[in-house]
């Protein structure tokens, strides 16, 4: 059965206080948008149409940076779930398959969850997804007889007895998509705000006489985020969830809530990560690779048995190999170590590459930029770079060269071949003592004025 993801992203989110529509916050740096479009990808989903509204061009750009297939429709006016889902029709019109209805401010349904749903529905027309609320509050409530769902009840309409039921909604729907449209079509507006409530289709199949059931699920799962403190709330949310999951995985961490991770963060078993430790966007680290305290990574691949830090920082584009060696306060930026390769101190390397087995000594720099062009550095295999070092790019120094220290490199070295860069050294006996002495008379003379 083809499947189809409806997401609503049409909220301004007035209480996050922002300028940037509310599902394009970011936890764990990703947007929350993102976040429920990844969930939805387990279905293999044949279309995903995103509802827009607030700040439409923002919202449909970031879709469609996840995902250059979504189609983006625009909710012009705010008039509730039910009116938001319509919006969708004309793009669903030809489409034969299910829709399931998400929320792009409901970042946590997961993949398991949304397959549930995705088979439940070979047992009933309209599946609702609910949890138990720890504190049912004022959610709506499901009432149910056996998995089959009789009626979904606001709490404000609610009685004594309903209100008591601990089982509530999520808002998330699935449906054949042209029954759901169809239900959609039937919903009236007749209640305070005059809006149009997706939930009042359940009340609405139950009349035609099609069957309505419920797929249970975490209450985590259905945390929504309406508010900075509550977005706060997800992050720390998430990064719990990530954090287990990946010990459960076999990665080991020193100090597990120290460790911020990404969206997509990947973490091989056995690995290591010691404290305070920061994952940007775009990462992944081998088995038995070690993440020493205070790096902070992004963009980049760390592979197996390689050392990383402390106090290194890894910027997109960065690739280590097998053994390789980053250490305390080097940056590495889209370069190539090879096997074994060491940078163990006070180095920038970026636009590089780097040979297996190759040593770059403490204050090397790559000067990669002209001002208006990035250029690249190339160092064989086996070679041996000075302590500070400038390595002016372009520029290639061959395998099983060195560098001496202090050196400024502008032209390539032939493999095996010295290169000196210094200027040349002059001593002038006796001139630091009439200096110093000639400094000190100056300096008390302005004490005196």
């Amino acid at each position: 059965m083809s499947i189809a993801l409806i997401i609503l992203a049409a909220g301004k989110g007035t209480r996050m206080e922002s300028d940037l529509p509310k599902v394009l916050h970011r936890i764990a740096h990703a947007p929350m948008l993102w976040h429920a479009m990844r969930a939805g990808q387990a279905l293999e989903p044949a279309r995903v149409v995103v509802v827009a509204g607030h700040e439409a061009e923002m919202v449909t750009a970031s879709a469609q940076d996840y995902d250059p297939e979504a189609r983006v429709v625009l909710q012009g006016e705010q008039l509730g779930t039910a009116h938001a889902v319509a919006q969708a029709a004309p793009e669903l019109a030809e489409f034969d398959g299910d829709a399931i209805v998400l929320y792009g401010d409901t970042p946590f349904i997961s993949q398991d969850t949304l397959e549930a749903m995705a088979r439940a529905r070979a047992s009933h027309d309209v599946v609702v997804l609910g949890f138990e609320a720890a504190d049912p509050g004022r959610y709506g409530r499901l009432v149910t007889e056996g998995d089959a769902l009789l009626r979904i009840v606001e709490f404000k309409d609610a009685t004594d007895e309903e209100r008591a039921i601990t089982l509530c909604n999520s808002g998330v729907v699935a449906a054949d998509a042209r029954t759901l449209f169809s239900l959609i079509e039937a919903v009236g507006n007749d209640n305070a705000a005059g809006e149009y409530y997706l939930p009042d289709i359940v009340a609405i199949a139950r009349e035609r006489g099609l069957s309505a059931g419920v797929v249970h699920c975490a209450e985590a799962e259905t945390l929504g985020v309406n508010s900075r403190a509550e977005l706060a709330g997800a992050e720390a949310s998430f990064q719990r969830s990530a954090r287990a999951r990946m010990m459960e995985d076999g990665v080991t961490f020193h100090a597990p809530e120290t460790v911020y991770l990404a969206w997509d963060t990947v973490i091989g078993r056995d690995a290591e990560v010691e404290p305070n430790v920061i994952f940007g966007s775009g990462v992944t680290i081998e088995s038995g690779a070690r993440i020493r305290a205070f790096s902070h990574l992004e963009g980049c691949h760390v592979s197996r048995g390689a050392i990383v830090g402390p106090f290194a920082r890894l910027r997109p584009g960065a690739e280590l190999a097998e053994d390789t060696h980053v250490g305390n306060f080097v940056e590495i930026k889209n370069a190539y170590l090879g096997e074994g390769a060491k940078a163990n101190h006070l180095t920038y390397l970026g636009d590089a590459d780097i040979g297996e087995g190759t040593n770059i000594g403490a204050g090397t720099i790559t000067c990669n930029y002209d001002g208006v062009f990035k250029h690249r550095t190339t160092i064989g295999k086996n070679a041996f770079i000075g302590s500070d070092t400038m390595l002016v790019a372009p520029v290639t120094i061959g395998d099983g060269a060195m560098t001496g220290s202090g050196s400024v490199i502008t032209s390539d070295v032939a493999p095996g071949a010295l290169a000196l860069g210094r200027a040349k050294q002059v001593d002038k006996p006796g001139f630091a003592t009439k200096l110093f002495e000639m400094l000190r008379a100056k300096k008390a003379t302005q004490k005196k004025d």
